[in-house]
């Protein structure tokens, strides 16, 4: 498996930081729509010496407050500036973000989802095969694209465009319409096999498509990871996952992947403690079953063997998450190899 690991910098940072992460050896880096844009690291990235012909990706970028035209030429600009190594990562976000944080409009999510990625295909393969743009939805219609605005072919190719998901009509419209499917990082080996993967299938079957493991689609695994060389760097690691998890669980849309391990009664008990903000009793929560369930804990290469236990069969590469770490490179590179050995 090829290891993806977070670009966890501001944009102005953006270079130094990836080129540190490629000496440490990875394979490929991923943005995440946090406290600075989603795209302009990678792009700031994808125009230093040091960072081509390496993998860059959204992980994700929140599509219900862009328009597809916007995504389109991001993900057309970017796939220029990468030389074709760039995959467009889209997720849904939670209401409360979506209406409050953004100041967008939310309603039935899988069905915008599902419009968005068709529309945002529908606008990069009219600039590559020079067909006319007439994508009628109910929520967004793209019909008029003067050829002033068309780019052209890109030489590089039409770029994946890739959906994040994590409950089964998601999943489901994920595995129906989009390239691939980013899998939510808050999740177990048991909902991974039990609840994501049906889905999975049942969205493939739904659209004609062929069986997992056909072209056309693919897999993208994330999880959390807290590892280190020593049980005390270990240990260290843990704290910031464990955070996470706190986070995470707090939220009732991930209450699925607590009720398939039995523990769903912690979300409404995580989500009261968040709104008194006692932090430190949620992580106390996240005991040690919890945390080695949700998240993969110990060395680099016994990580490595538990990632390729809960997706070896079915991913080709997985996006790694080490929050509250900055690892040295040798622990990194130390992953990447146990990964790909």
């Amino acid at each position: 498996m090829l290891l993806d690991v977070q670009l966890d910098a501001r944009p102005d940072q953006a270079a130094t930081r990836a080129a540190e992460l490629l000496a440490a050896g990875v394979d490929g880096l991923f943005t995440f729509e946090g406290p600075h844009d989603v795209f302009l690291p990678l792009i700031v990235a994808a125009g230093a010496s040091e960072v081509s012909e390496t993998d860059l990706m959204t992980n994700v970028a929140i599509a219900l407050p862009r328009s597809p035209m916007h995504l389109a030429n991001l993900a057309y600009d970017l796939q220029l500036l990468s030389k074709g190594r760039f995959r467009l990562g889209l997720g849904s976000q939670i209401r409360p973000h979506i209406e409050k944080r953004y100041g967008a409009e939310w309603s039935r999510p899988a069905a915008r989802m599902r419009e968005t990625v068709l529309a945002v295909k529908a606008i990069l393969n009219t600039w590559q095969d020079g067909t006319r743009l007439d994508f009628r939805g109910e929520f967004t219609q793209h019909t008029l694209m003067p050829p002033t605005f068309v780019p052209g072919p890109n030489p590089y190719g039409v770029p994946p465009v890739l959906l994040g998901a994590l409950g089964p009509v998601m999943t489901r419209t994920a595995a129906e319409v989009a390239d691939g499917l980013l899998v939510m990082p808050f999740h177990s080996h048991r909902h991974f096999r039990e609840r994501t993967l049906p889905a999975v299938e049942e969205g493939l079957a739904l659209a004609g498509r062929g069986p997992l493991g056909s072209p056309g689609f693919d897999l993208f695994p994330q999880t959390i990871v807290a590892t280190g060389t020593t049980p005390a760097e270990i240990e260290a690691a843990s704290v910031g996952v464990r955070g996470l998890l706190a986070f995470y669980g707090s939220t009732p849309a991930y209450k699925p992947v607590l009720d398939v391990e039995g523990w769903g009664d912690l979300q409404p008990e995580l989500n009261a403690l968040s709104k008194t903000g006692d932090i430190m009793t949620m992580i106390d929560r996240i005991d040690d079953d919890v945390l080695r369930t949700l998240a993969v804990v110990g060395t680099p290469e016994e990580c490595a063997a538990e990632i390729r236990r809960r997706f070896g069969d079915v991913a080709e590469r997985v996006c790694a998450y080490f929050p509250g770490s900055t690892h040295p490179p040798a622990t990194i590179r130390a992953l990447g190899d146990a990964l790909r050995g």
